[in-house]
């Protein structure tokens, strides 16, 4: 796999670090791919995350949020005496993170037969959204001369 340089374009662009960042976060994606897990979009506003947590219970799972990462780890308590003669089943302990957008909040989770669910809503503040600016200025209309004088 190839990887891209990032670094001269940081002396011709400004403001942009996090978006660097990310693109080489995106690089790095590739690498862990345990838990399985389904981002899907419910409509404009709202997402939905979907992990796959087959032999965890909700005790041994930990959600986080801080500075617009999610942060999902597990953690399984291996069980004194257990023999097994095949283990298919992973339950390893991992740690994933997903990236959020600006003013996506996580509004709930919920864990049903192995699946966690992790709803997403994006709220933007109104001071954030599109609003109309009047412009003013003199209609010619409205325009009324005061005094004339010839030159």
């Amino acid at each position: 796999m190839r990887t891209v340089d990032f670094s001269p374009l940081f002396r011709s662009a400004i403001g942009f670090d996090r978006l660097f960042d990310l693109a080489e976060a995106a690089q790095r994606a590739g690498e862990e791919t345990y838990p399985p897990y389904n981002i899907e979009r419910l409509d404009e506003n709202r997402f939905q995350i979907s992990v796959a947590l087959a032999g965890f219970s909700p005790d041994e799972v930990v959600l986080t949020v801080e500075q617009n990462v999610l942060t999902l780890e597990g953690h399984k308590s291996e069980k004194e005496g257990e023999t097994f003669l095949h283990r298919g089943i992973s339950a390893r302990n991992f740690k994933r993170q997903f990236t959020l957008a600006d003013h996506v909040e996580v509004k709930g989770a919920s864990f049903e037969n192995g699946l966690l669910v992790i709803d997403l809503q994006r709220e933007i503040p109104e001071a954030m959204k599109p609003r109309r600016i009047a412009i003013n200025g003199a209609v010619s209309s409205k325009v009324t001369q005061i005094e004339s004088k010839a030159a």
